[in-house]
């Protein structure tokens, strides 16, 4: 009997083993030669007339100024209204409401969620034709609302933005922490709900959300697709004036251009030292708590009033693209077009849709196992390096991915633009599939394994069915990241694969305004449709089974 256990062991340490190892290799052949490009891109930033060419552009400084002001401002901004948001509807029924529909909000593509605003708030667009029609304007009025000098509209919009991935986070956060109990005694002894946020919770979650800040700010940094369409022209952010140097045919501007990426990264580095010292001095020389109490009272109504209002500026912009792809004549100052079509959808080019759809759909075919099998199998250690697309600016990881592939003469192939989606999708997957993971009862799977199954078999046939709504989750997470990638395509791709988003992106520089909506919506409905999928697929498992519904 010892002799036939120590077999068993043996060959389920085999197979454990096994399982490690293409965890380690397939994280590596998403991650490393990415790291490995930096090499070859970053070549040209040893020398010294690259550094003379860009630190002597007039544009520069300008732009480093908008970029900090916009990824900074915006940050903040996104911190304030998530954490504003979480103070005033946790716990209850309006969180648990909005929490529900938080994937609906992080579906929404950036670039359409920027599109959808520019449209929204533009001197010719729906507020304006609003305040029109109760004013009585019979012109567009003279204001600067889109592409604005100091970059504020930019600002405004990666906030709202970034918000709903700063409270996904910190639904994760809430999740793991026992804040209902600290609450109820807190408020027990007499402390108002803020102080109790302001002086209990807030302290001990604001740290564990270091590391999605950090993600909001590198976004923020090299942002493209919003800042083309959102942001200022003359001159532009850095990552956009960077952006323009490295696809620029002059070898010097190319050089530039990687003096620009370095530079973002700097700028990344030491916005977080700064961040981390300010934040040190601030729990250092913080006062404690006097001891008054301040009971407040909770206001059922303002906290629903409060969600409806946060859900509303997430789904809004949306709204005049749906108008505009259906819209045949549509003039200032109409609040609603003069003529109705479908004919917009019916003569649009539908090869972006289908490129985007193959696209992302390979990515989560080839990244849910890999996810699953790193969840279960893979070491914590090397979690850093899956998390640094996340971490770090996309543009100069974008960049050293473009460089790997023409090292590889992959450029320009269906299997590069599809490896250059992976390092971003894998790391959105993880995020979403690592807390129900966690939170999974590892009693069950001891139980099945006394039962004689494999390790392998008890996933298979116990965890992963358990898990299937999470696991719906994170492939619809994965699909929307996937639809979302702008930089990556225009590297991989070297310009021969037209998405939607690289589409929508395209006509904002002057396109036809309905051609322009339904690229965008239909980059906006394609996540939709599969957070939709997910739902029903998991609604339908869950018939029958009582634990799961």
């Amino acid at each position: 009997m010892g002799r036939e256990t120590r077999r068993y062991r043996q060959r389920q340490g085999h197979q454990d083993y096994v399982w490690r190892v293409v965890a380690v290799a397939g994280a590596a052949l998403v991650i490393v030669p990415m790291l490995a490009g930096f090499s070859w891109f970053l070549a040209p930033a040893l020398q010294a007339s690259a550094w003379l060419g860009a630190v002597g552009d007039p544009q520069l400084m300008v732009a480093t100024q908008r970029t900090l002001l916009t990824a900074l401002g915006g940050t903040a901004l996104a911190m304030v209204l998530a954490t504003a948001i979480i103070m005033m509807v946790y716990p209850g029924s309006a969180w648990t409401y909005l929490r529900l529909r938080l994937p609906v909000l992080l579906a929404f593509p950036h670039a359409a969620f920027a599109i959808g605003i520019a449209l929204l708030v533009a001197p010719s667009g729906w507020v304006a034709r609003l305040l029109a029609a109760m004013l009585g304007w019979d012109a567009p009025p003279q204001w600067v609302t889109v592409q604005d000098a100091q970059g504020l509209t930019l600002m405004i919009a990666l906030a709202i933005k970034e918000s709903w991935f700063l409270l996904w986070m910190l639904a994760v956060t809430l999740g793991e922490q026992d804040i209902v109990r600290q609450m109820t005694v807190a408020r027990s002894l007499g402390y108002g709900r803020t102080q109790v946020w302001m002086h209990v919770l807030l302290p001990q979650i604001l740290p564990r959300l270091a590391w999605p800040l950090m993600a909001v700010l590198a976004y923020g940094l090299s942002v493209v697709d919003m800042a083309l369409v959102l942001g200022p022209t003359t001159p532009p952010t850095l990552a956009v004036l960077t952006w323009q140097w490295l696809t620029d045919p002059n070898p010097q501007h190319v050089a530039q251009g990687t003096i620009g990426a370095v530079l973002l990264a700097g700028l990344m580095l030491i916005c977080v030292l700064l961040v981390r010292l300010a934040w040190k001095g601030l729990r250092r020389w913080a006062p404690y708590p006097a001891g008054h109490r301040k009971p407040g009272r909770r206001a059922p109504r303002f906290q629903r009033a409060t969600v409806r209002l946060a859900f509303l500026l997430g789904i809004i912009p949306g709204i005049p693209l749906l108008l505009w792809s259906f819209s045949q004549t549509w003039f200032f100052p109409s609040v609603l077009p003069a003529q109705w079509t479908v004919s917009n959808w019916t003569s649009a080019d539908l090869n972006p849709l289908f490129t985007t759809l193959w696209l992302a759909l390979a990515c989560v075919v080839l990244l849910l196992p890999l996810t699953l099998v790193w969840l279960e199998w893979g070491p914590s250690r090397f979690g850093a390096l899956i998390y640094a697309p996340l971490l770090l600016p996309a543009l100069p990881l974008a960049a050293a991915q473009y460089s790997v592939l023409l090292r590889l003469n992959l450029d320009g192939t269906s299997v590069g633009v599809i490896w250059s989606h992976l390092a971003w999708v894998f790391p959105y997957m993880l995020i979403t599939l690592s807390g129900p993971y966690r939170a999974f009862d590892p009693r069950i799977v001891t139980t099945a394994r006394a039962l004689g199954h494999s390790r392998w078999q008890a996933c298979i046939n116990v965890k992963w069915p358990m898990l299937l709504r999470p696991i719906l989750a994170a492939t619809a997470i994965g699909f929307s990241v996937s639809v979302a990638q702008y930089l990556p395509t225009l590297f991989a791709g070297a310009g021969r694969f037209a998405t939607v988003t690289t589409e929508a992106v395209a006509l904002s520089a002057g396109g036809d305004r309905r051609m322009l909506a339904v690229q965008s919506s239909l980059q906006m409905l394609l996540p939709l449709l599969m957070f939709l999928l997910a739902v029903l697929v998991s609604r339908r498992y869950a018939r029958g089974r009582k634990g799961m519904q």
